[in-house]
């Protein structure tokens, strides 16, 4: 994974960084086994879902495909169980608990994209928690600012690559995918904590 920050936050991937009011980042370049066979398993094989959202003033289409696995669902594939047990494991000591649900994200092309948000729907827009993100596929741009206002910084999220935000940081951030011009299909693979999306 490449990573650039402006203000040198991002420059070394591998180790937390600390944003700032108890917000950090986390970024494990490779972190995720055989991301070829699990990419192409999930691609072939998850029953995606195209959705539609009341977003100003209209209903539109959600510019990705989705699929949201709650707490207790099967999941589509293995590795998912796996990995959602290595993360619980490897962040206790943020969450002392565990991840429970799994939410799929397949950006077709270049024109897909998600917005500016951070995942405060429940416990998230309240309390500290972790997000960690499985990236599959072509490399995209993942951008990053301060809520409120200030400069953006800009990851590129490679095949394999975790990134996981924590502490205050979907409280205190924003981040976001944007369109690109040309891209390959990519999958993000979100875990979260019961009662956080």
């Amino acid at each position: 994974m490449q990573v650039a920050g402006q203000d040198g936050l991002f420059d070394v991937a591998g180790h937390r960084r600390e944003l700032g009011a108890g917000a950090w980042l986390d970024v494990r370049t490779g972190w995720q086994h055989d991301p070829d066979g699990l990419f192409a398993a999930l691609q072939h094989d998850v029953p995606w879902v195209a959705e539609r959202r009341r977003m100003y003033d209209r209903t539109l289409p959600v510019p990705r495909l989705l699929r949201f696995y709650g707490t207790g669902a099967a999941l589509p594939h293995p590795a998912l169980e796996e990995a959602r047990r290595e993360l619980s494991e490897l962040y206790w000591e943020d969450l002392r608990e565990p991840f429970t649900s799994v939410g799929l994200c397949l950006y077709r092309d270049g024109a897909d994209s998600v917005a500016w948000h951070g995942d405060t729907i429940g416990r998230g827009g309240t309390h500290d928690t972790v997000v960690a993100i499985v990236s599959l596929g072509s490399t995209r741009p993942f951008l990053m600012r301060p809520r409120g206002g200030g400069a953006s910084t800009r990851l590129s999220v490679g095949h394999g690559d975790l990134l996981a935000m924590g502490g205050s940081a979907q409280r205190t951030w924003e981040h976001a995918v944007p369109k690109v011009p040309h891209a390959e299909p990519r999958i993000s693979i979100q875990f979260r904590v019961a009662g956080v999306r």
